[in-house]
């Protein structure tokens, strides 16, 4: 428990007392779009908790709920060495996480860049390249060498199907890789091959998702943690179902694990309501997820999610220029380019400490080309606030949705991502969300969001080392095979 933190940023009172009457008309139009009230906020809750458990049915649903064979929660009394490795778009990450023990850990990691020609190398070029820095990593750290295999978690933020802990085959690349001879495969026994030949004492024990790794680091240091969130240019959940709850599974557990074991669900819940059944969406979103790669997919993500916010900014002002009351005689060349405005563009407006919005007018200056009035800089201003709340209040449908179907009545929600972490106002914006969907009546939350641990360093730490205690104790890692 704790005591609230500060209210939500409030837009400055008399700070539109310059608007003319006509776009002060339009301006509360917009308002009245983005507002998403407590009652609308209770009907989205209640239908995410339908479509998690849609979603964990052998029909399926929009979610994808995908089973992380995390089969433990962690104690906190885990102790030893452990690698972990992420393969990011430009980066490998290598960390060594030392489990303290006592709900504490130390890190030490390097980045490696990746090869301008990874991208589109052979399968055997990657894999050699981190089997490579594996074997430079290790000798650094350990020069006098290690005893036994030192076991690694692999942090794979790819689309994988897999039916155990220890395995994951890849469906399809993103981020704009397309190395041949991975899609279809396992990439589990491809990278310890490459291993072996390096002769580096490893033993790759975990695959996992980053956001299934926030919820166990969290868990690890934090008891009180019930699920790992990502608010960042995507968005997602993690948390702990339990098994006999998961109809899609239905006869592929061991006898080691019974119907109350836990085991970590990888929401995907980007995708929630693709059937827009419940979202309020605005006619900007709708033309955002026309224009989109993939129209009817990802729907909450486009809502609420760091990439789209900017966007959702953009097309608004260029709405207003439409009805020619804004931008009047302005070069709105670089502003009519889409997704021109990243998270940080509206982050920035609402960061302004200035009465006269100076830095705004600085901002729209340099970097679209366009001059601004007062009045101008002053609907700007909140638009971004709107915008801004808009996202965090939806944001934690989902949080409320866990906790619902989980029957929570107080949980730590551990949270990372660029929005969670940077965007102004956004933390106090999502804990009045809370509090309007369940009407609590206390003096202190009952559920609260709080920063996350490293997922893909320690997560994937913590994860190998709930894999390695099972497979010592020999009890299963996943499912029944055929």
């Amino acid at each position: 428990m704790v005591h609230l933190g500060p209210k939500p940023p409030q837009h400055r009172k008399g700070s539109l007392h310059d608007v003319p009457e006509a776009l002060l008309k339009e301006l509360e139009q917009l308002e009245s779009v983005f507002n998403v009230s407590a009652e609308t906020l209770r009907k989205i809750t209640d239908h995410f908790v339908l479509e998690l458990e849609k979603g964990l049915s052998k029909k399926g649903g929009n979610i994808p709920m995908i089973p992380g064979w995390v089969l433990d929660f962690p104690t906190g009394k885990e102790t030893g060495d452990y690698l972990a490795i992420d393969l990011g778009g430009t980066n490998l990450r290598v960390v060594l996480v030392k489990l303290g023990g006592n709900r504490d850990f130390d890190t030490t990691q390097s980045k490696y860049p990746l090869p301008a020609t990874m991208r589109t190398a052979k399968s055997e070029e990657l894999w050699d390249f981190i089997a490579g820095c594996l074997k430079k990593f290790v000798e650094d750290e350990y020069p006098e060498g290690v005893t036994e295999p030192l076991p690694l978690g692999f942090t794979f933020s790819y689309p994988a199907s897999q039916s155990s802990i220890n395995e994951g085959f890849l469906q399809r690349w993103t981020k704009g890789f397309d190395i041949d001879g991975v899609e279809g495969r396992d990439v589990v026994p491809m990278l310890q091959e490459a291993i072996k030949k390096e002769n580096v004492p490893i033993e790759v024990v975990a695959l996992i998702n980053d956001t299934t790794g926030t919820l166990v680091a969290s868990a690890y240091t934090d008891p009180e943690t019930k699920m790992g969130l990502i608010f960042g240019t995507g968005c997602n959940g993690a948390y702990y179902d339990v098994c006999g709850e998961i109809p899609k599974l239905e006869g592929q557990f061991h006898g080691d694990v019974a119907g109350e074991s836990l085991m970590a669900i990888n929401c995907e819940y980007g995708a929630f309501d693709n059937e827009l059944a419940v979202l309020p969406r605005s006619k900007f979103d709708h033309q955002i997820d026309a224009e989109s790669p993939r129209p009817g997919q990802q729907a909450f993500e486009k809502m609420i999610s760091g990439y789209y916010l900017g966007e959702v900014l953009r097309l608004a002002l260029l709405d207003l220029s439409a009805k020619g009351i804004f931008f009047k005689d302005q070069d709105l060349s670089k502003l009519n380019q889409p997704f021109i405005l990243d998270t940080s563009f509206p982050a920035r407006i609402e960061e302004d400490p200035y009465e006269n919005l100076s830095d705004v007018q600085d901002l729209f200056q340099q970097e679209l080309g366009i001059q601004t009035t007062d009045a101008e800089r002053s609907v700007i201003r909140r638009l971004a606030e709107v915008i801004g709340e808009r996202s965090a209040r939806l944001s934690v449908c989902g949080i409320a949705a866990i906790c619902k179907k989980r029957g929570y009545k107080t949980a730590h929600a551990a949270a990372d991502g660029s929005v969670f972490n940077k965007y102004p106002g956004f933390k106090e914006r999502a804990a009045k969300g809370l509090r309007d969907i369940f009407q609590w009546e206390t003096k202190e939350d009952p559920i609260i969001i709080v920063p996350a641990e490293d997922g893909s360093g320690v997560g994937a730490a913590v994860i190998a080392a709930l894999t390695e205690k099972r497979l010592r104790e020999g009890k299963s890692v996943g499912a029944k095979k055929n």
